[in-house]
């Protein structure tokens, strides 16, 4: 009996054993963090519907003058600091590298940006070889662009060929270093426990030996693994060259981005906003006096929402599909979880909706004629009453020009990141990864960005019984000092968002 006993229960732990080892090769994102779960089956939460009809109405009513809608436009003065990226004079490189670094991203366009940004640090800090990023697959948008498609690879490792050395592709004896073999079991060569804002030290102790035994290392996760503070200024300065002057989009992205600036600015075909005929008139005299336009980063998607953790107004059903799409994305480990709509809001934690966006722009003095760009037309049909001449890519460009980048995230929000690069003004509804990029990137050529006073609005969002003109009184004074003016980086803030001191020169 004991032998039958010992001959099953050997048989049964050797079934274990193979359906252990085979389960990572038909679920390999059960097992690597470098897999994620599809939302794709939460299509049942729908756009919030409008809270604010009373302020709407006000604003629909209401004129501002002239003078104070000149105020809007002009570009920003001087303001005593200026970009200043020094490179090392006469560099020398050791005579050997310590291996090559893989990174693998996560995130969205931005997310990874400034992800590769950390990259060239890491390897410069570990005198590596760096492997030209590898971008993952975004789980909200589907996208598998790389780098190559998105960014100028010949451009990224000439301006950077004093500072590391680069290789498009590993050589013949590290081909094996791909992202399925280290997605399917534990691997020597993948470092996933680089800490949040890791020290350069860190990677020193931990990265740089592993590197010394098997001359490559791939680290994953990678997003947001390097400190802002405390290391030296060297590596800083080589962040900003990185961000500022390595990353181009290749050229399809900059022509197209350029196309749809300078229809922006020159509008010249008749088009259907808001259910009625427009005429756009041209200007006959380009030369005396361009167009101008704002570009508006109005991204509201369930993700987005429900992450947040805000309340929008849908009732029941907005609350289960949001908690349902929070518990597949993060486990439902989402920290607003633990506050009330009402904390959130007052705190400025809540997203602005296309309905709480346009309300902002409209009291702070842009009114129907004012040519907004944004990402796409999706549920902003609110906004629009209050802003008729809105254009996106789809109304813009042509089918045909648009065909390179329809359905690749990444390559549109590259387009949308040189067209918001090239407008007057840029605004947010959220402080997300494409608002920090902007602020950034616009700090850093001084140019005219309003940053949404979130706390405030949220707070006069949630008084309703508060009229159009103390709305946009109170809205107005809020924002004298957000638009544009610099802010210089304080301790733990990111450097991609505050570029002042550490990219820019005063004087």
């Amino acid at each position: 009996m004991r032998l039958w006993y010992e001959h099953h229960s050997q048989r049964g732990a050797a079934y274990v054993a193979l359906l252990v080892l085979l389960l990572p090769v038909f679920y390999p994102s059960l097992f690597s963090p470098l897999g994620h779960a599809s939302p794709s089956m939460f299509s049942e939460w729908n756009s919030p519907k409008p809270r604010h009809l009373s302020l709407l109405k006000g604003a629909l009513q209401h004129q501002i003058s002239n003078e104070k809608k000149s105020d809007l436009w002009p570009p920003l003065p001087p303001q005593g600091w200026k970009p200043c990226i020094r490179t090392a004079h006469n560099p020398i490189f050791p005579r050997e590298a310590n291996g090559y670094i893989q990174v693998f991203l996560d995130g969205g366009l931005n997310q990874q940006r400034m992800g590769i940004c950390d990259a060239v640090a890491v390897a410069k800090i570990l005198n590596a070889t760096l492997v030209i990023p590898h971008l993952e697959v975004n789980p909200v948008w589907k996208d598998s662009s790389s780098f190559e498609e998105i960014f100028d690879v010949d451009h990224f490792i000439n301006v950077l060929k004093d500072e590391i050395s680069i290789v498009r592709d590993l050589p013949e004896e590290y081909s094996w270093s791909t992202r399925e073999y280290y997605a399917v079991a534990i691997r020597a060569t993948r470092v996933k426990t680089a800490p949040v804002h890791a020290s350069a030290n860190w990677y020193l102790d931990n990265v740089l030996p592993v590197l010394q035994s098997y001359g490559i290392a791939a680290i994953a996760p990678f997003s947001h693994r390097l400190a802002f503070d405390s290391l030296p200024e060297d590596i800083q300065l080589l962040r900003c060259k990185v961000n500022f002057q390595a990353l181009i989009f290749v050229p399809h992205i900059n022509d197209l981005g350029e196309a749809l600036v300078q229809r922006l600015r020159y509008p010249v075909h008749p088009q259907t906003v808001a259910d009625e005929y427009i005429q756009i008139s041209v200007n006959e005299n380009k030369s005396a006096r361009s167009g101008k336009f704002v570009a508006l980063h109005l991204r509201f998607d369930k993700d987005m929402a429900a992450h947040s953790a805000c309340d929008f107004g849908g009732g029941k059903a907005e609350r289960l599909a949001l908690a349902k799409y929070r518990q597949v994305l993060w486990q439902g480990r989402v920290l607003n979880s633990q506050f009330t709509d009402e904390e959130l809001r007052s705190q400025g934690r809540c997203p602005l909706t296309p309905e709480e966006i346009g309300l902002l722009l409209a009291a702070l003095g842009f009114d129907s004629q004012t040519r907004l760009n944004i990402p796409s037309h999706k549920n902003i049909k609110f906004a629009l009453k209050l802003f008729p001449l809105m254009e996106d890519k789809k109304s813009l460009a042509t089918e045909e020009e648009l065909a390179k980048v329809e359905g690749k995230a990444s390559l549109l929000a590259a387009v949308d990141y040189y067209v918001s690069m090239h407008s007057d003004i840029f605004i947010s509804a959220s402080p997300g990864n494409m608002h920090n990029a902007m602020v950034g990137h616009r700090t850093f050529e001084n140019l005219r960005t309003i940053r949404p006073n979130m706390a405030l609005l949220g707070q006069l969002f949630l008084n309703k019984s508060m009229d159009w003109s103390e709305f946009q009184q109170a809205v107005q004074v809020g924002h004298k000092n957000r638009q544009g003016q610099i802010r210089l980086r304080k301790a733990k803030q990111s450097i991609y968002t505050y570029p002042a001191p550490d990219c820019m020169c005063h004087g």
